[in-house]
């Protein structure tokens, strides 16, 4: 297993990907090219026997210069649940640790039990939001209009 940083270069074979790895589910649409481009420091790929198991899109906050985001994280639904996506996230938080970025923050749909799960379980926090889906808060309309989502934070 090999974690190096995210090119220009991949975005291709992410990109291809991403729907069949949210079953279904348009993502790609969500993820641009930009990311491979201008976020390489922050975004984070691994790899086995050419292989892409997963990766992660994050960048520091222009604004909040104590933040870190985690814009997107997959998994090749073949590796799930053996440390992918903390492995991911590991590397992320050590690249804004020396970057003096103590908070992290991310999102997800409120229909993405695992992902909400999975975040938990890594010492995510959820923000109180405006509103309640199956008992978790979002934040209506963060993504336009019918697109709550679900906002973590971490401090790292």
């Amino acid at each position: 297993m090999r974690v190096r940083n995210i090119q220009g270069e991949d975005y291709e074979k992410i990109h291809s990907v991403l729907n069949e790895w949210w079953g279904g589910r348009d993502m790609a649409s969500m993820l641009p090219k930009l990311f491979f481009v201008h976020f390489q420091e922050t975004s984070f790929i691994i790899e086995e026997e050419g292989g892409t198991l997963g990766f992660l899109c994050g960048f520091f906050s222009q604004t909040h210069k104590e933040e870190a985001y985690v814009h997107f994280i997959g998994v090749n639904p073949k590796y799930r649940r053996r440390g992918i996506a903390s492995t991911l996230y590991s590397y992320f938080f050590d690249v804004a640790r020396a970057n003096n970025r103590k908070v992290i923050k991310a999102i997800t749909s409120p229909v993405n039990k695992k992902s909400i799960q999975f975040h938990r379980e890594i010492g995510f926090q959820i923000e109180a939001g405006d509103d309640e889906i199956e008992g978790v808060s979002v934040h209506t309309n963060y993504d336009g209009n019918g697109g709550s989502r679900v906002l973590f934070l971490k401090n790292v």
